[in-house]
């Protein structure tokens, strides 16, 4: 049977750890109040030498001795009665003394039994006052931040209702625009009138056909939205008849405010605010903002979200109040146990009559929230409407554990007959190597790369979950879908059993004399093979975590025009530890476009000035991609640590042009420059890595140099973390020694440390989540803040 407390590390909310009871530490109040009674026992000290083998013969003769007595005895009996009542009168007044010396030696003992108890009893008091005073700090932080919780989820919901309320207004008017519309193009022959036109200042979109613009001729239209919002307490922007206050100045307005996620909506908001704050002053007429069923449609899904994040929230506090509640009950009763009191049963009542217990304010929230998002977000199907509200987490298999011990073996029996048939085939003898390697190398050591940086992140996976790091809520993943530890190690090992398993054909091929020409051709179908899974449209093999790979990778790509979110930069830093794999699809690409496979003329491409001038894009696009998110970050939120942050990124791209301009120009000025740049860029990083990334050297802390909290017990492992972590950072070093190997040992060191670097990435994925998980607990965050569309602004707009 599972220990509560080990049920309870397991079930409890990680964000919200510090506000849980303290089971742990109550435990230990009630392993003072067990040793506290314990009785001190004094040690009698015996003078024996303990047993003898010869005991029982002297047990024996003792009894013998006492049935048949010795005749000498009835003498000296005699003699000493004689002698007894000669004596009576003289030896009365000593037994008198030892009597009262007796009695004074009890009633000392006495005493001191005494005292021993009540010194007992006066440490076990303190030792039961300090657990109630423990248990009562306990039960009032419980109910504080319960109270907290639920004020706030209240408001929230309270806001959502409002502006759900609104929302529902504004779809009424649409409805009835387009009907309206409809009777007037039946009745006019088919014309269609169209009297709303689109304006780019004020909308991210443009639909001719369902927008909505108020004019001043339009005063029964503008009636209505007004009528609609006004009785939300609002009023809408841009409307002539707007209510005014005593001053005679418009009161609060509302407009929808769309977050500027997409390209679209980013353009269109730099274009609108560029328009109004460089060309025109701000509007004095009537016409102003206004809607259409594009705008209704992302404020819908907006208002759907929140929803669902409330009622997330409203189940992680009904959580929080029974796992509070069965630990008090279990604490209590092990008090009972060794306090051998019936104490449980008082303060459990007092415990039920707690605000965390007897509240029902949040039970009736969440139904109210059921109810409405079935009416309005599932079309009165509340299975579907529980789709949403309460997703269910797939099981893990044992099947995909078989699965990855299989493709496991697998590899390790392909890559030893892999190495096996390579050395008798005399592969990587001075005169086949070099077709080998330039064909060959360059398309498997990528997929090798990339195995091994899903390898780091199943691993990753698995640290997370071994301390609890909440990292489907960082990353927004959604639960149900959301990539295990296993799932990773299964492609992992399935992506690698198939790579072996082509470069072992390959060999086989190569060595039965087929044509050169077919098959260098395997490594590039094997590529379009994995291109093709990657995008296949089928649910099969992760769909949907292909497609959301492939989305965060549109979002880079298109930085800085995406909204930037943690898991967007989190794989962008995940790009940058793999320039040399796309440096390696740069050279697998020329080498099948340009047909190289066929007439095995390799320096075609590295002649080439194009394809040098790539190796610069290429090596700068991952460091620009991540600058361009730092500046997106900065635009949003102004915090100039993220423009601190893209200077980061700047002297890595000059760092990484300077050691590409010096492999093409071997002078003592580049070497220079290397240095220089590089040592920069290596200084830079180090301090953004351990100090902003992962929240370490902190001086004032109370652990040396880390930080206070601390998600891994034994503190070595940060400093040894912190030294890995430097070393790995130098390794640029090689590419200015410039070792003199061959073309074959200079491939592997190549990708030897291209290998270390995707291993340093991984150890700095676990603390960089591990301060982001700190930062939630910090702030209790535990649910996403969802923006609302509707917006309250000032008269001046």
């Amino acid at each position: 049977m599972v220990k509560f407390s080990k049920q309870l590390e397991a079930q409890l909310i990680p964000e919200w750890k510090e506000a849980f009871v303290n089971y742990w530490q109550l435990k230990k109040n009630i392993k003072k109040i067990k040793l506290s009674r314990i009785p001190k026992q004094k040690q009698d000290i015996d003078n024996s030498f303990g047993l003898s083998i010869i005991d029982p013969f002297r047990s024996l003769f003792s009894k013998i001795r006492q049935n048949f007595p010795n005749p000498l005895d009835k003498v000296d009996n005699a003699i000493q009665v004689s002698s007894n009542k000669a004596l009576e009168e003289g030896e009365n007044d000593e037994d008198e003394e030892e009597e009262e010396h007796n009695q004074r030696q009890e009633e000392d003992g006495e005493q001191v039994s005494e005292s021993d108890e009540l010194a007992q009893l006066f440490s076990e008091e303190d030792e039961v006052r300090m657990f109630f005073e423990r248990l009562d700090e306990e039960l009032d932080k419980v109910n504080q931040f319960y109270r907290t919780k639920e004020t706030e989820f209240l408001e929230r919901g309270e806001l959502l209702n409002k502006q759900l309320q609104i929302l529902l207004d504004l779809k009424q008017i649409l409805t009835d625009r387009r009907r309206k519309n409809f009777q007037q193009s039946r009745s006019n022959s088919g014309h269609l009138f169209r009297s709303w036109s689109g304006s780019a200042r004020n909308s991210d979109f443009s639909e001719s056909a369902t927008e909505l613009e108020e004019t001043p001729g339009q005063t029964p239209e503008t009636d209505t939205v007004i009528a609609a919002l006004e009785r939300n307490g609002v009023n809408f922007i841009g409307s002539e008849v707007r209510s005014k206050t005593k001053n005679g100045k418009p009161k609060m307005a509302m407009r929808i405010d769309i977050p500027a996620t997409t390209p679209t909506r980013t353009i269109s908001a730099v274009t609108s605010m560029l328009w109004e704050d460089l060309v025109n002053s701000p509007r004095k007429d009537g016409a102003g903002d206004f809607i259409n069923r594009k705008k209704i449609q992302c404020a819908e899904k907006m208002i759907r979200g929140a929803f669902v994040e409330l009622y997330r929230g409203l189940g992680l506090l009904k959580t929080y109040s029974s796992l509070n509640m069965v630990a008090f009950t279990k604490i209590l009763k092990k008090f009972d146990k060794v306090a051998k009191q019936q104490a449980s049963g008082n303060y459990l009542k007092l415990v039920k009559r707690s605000h965390f217990i007897s509240s029902d304010k949040v039970v009736r929230l969440m139904d109210e929230v059921e109810s409405i998002f079935t009416k309005h977000f599932a079309s009165n199907d509340r299975k579907k409407a529980m789709k949403f509200l309460r997703p269910q987490q797939h099981k893990d298999s044992h099947m995909v554990t078989f699965f990855v011990g299989l493709f496991t073996g697998c590899f390790v029996t392909l890559f030893s007959v892999y190495a096996i048939l390579a050395h008798l085939s005399g592969l990587f003898s001075p005169g086949t190597e070099a077709g080998y390697v330039e064909t060959v190398y360059p398309v498997f050591s990528a997929f090798a790369l990339l195995s091994l940086h899903l390898f780091m992140y199943g691993c990753n996976l698995f640290m997370w979950k071994s301390t609890r790091i909440n990292y489907n809520f960082i990353f927004e993943f959604t639960p149900s879908t959301a990539l295990k530890y296993r799932d990773a190690f299964l492609i992992c090992t399935s992506f690698m059993t198939a790579v072996v398993g082509a470069m072992v054909i390959h060999l086989l091929l190569r060595s039965s004399g087929f044509s050169p020409t077919q098959v260098d051709a395997i490594p590039g179908f094997l590529l379009l093979f994995f291109i093709a899974l990657l995008i296949c449209p089928f649910n099969i093999f992760y769909r949907p975590t292909r497609y959301c790979f492939l989305r965060i990778i549109r979002n880079i790509i298109c930085s800085p025009f995406y909204k930037v979110l943690l898991v967007d930069f989190f794989m962008a830093d995940q790009l940058t530890s793999q320039i040399p794999l796309m440096r390696h699809m740069e050279s697998t690409a020329c080498y099948f476009l340009a047909r190289s496979f066929r007439t095995h003329r390799y320096e075609t491409c590295k002649s080439g000035r194009l394809y040098r001038e790539l190796a610069y894009v290429i090596s700068f696009a991952p460091y620009y991609w991540r600058a361009m998110q730092c500046a997106r970050r900065w635009f949003d939120e102004c915090d100039l640590d993220h423009l601190a942050n893209m200077g980061k990124y700047v002297s890595a791209m000059v760092a990484a042009g300077a050691r590409i301009t010096y492999a093409n120009q071997n002078t003592e000025l580049w070497l220079v420059v290397v240095l220089v740049t590089s040592v920069v860029a290596t200084v830079y990083q180090l301090y953004w890595d351990i100090v902003k990334d992962w929240g370490l050297l902190k001086p004032k802390s109370k652990n040396p140099w880390l930080r206070d909290d601390l998600v891994l017990k034994n503190k070595s492992i940060y400093y040894v973390s912190i030294a890995l972590n430097l070393v790995l950072r130098v390794a640029w070093v090689e590419t200015v020694t410039r070792f003199n190997v061959g073309m074959l040992e200079s491939r592997m060191l190549d990708f030897f440390l291209a290998s270390l670097e995707v291993i340093r990435r991984g150890h700095w994925n676990f603390y960089r989540l591990e301060n982001e998980h700190l930062n939630n607990v910090g702030k209790y965050r535990a649910v996403k803040t969802v923006p609302l569309p509707f917006r309250e602004t000032d008269s001046d707009g």
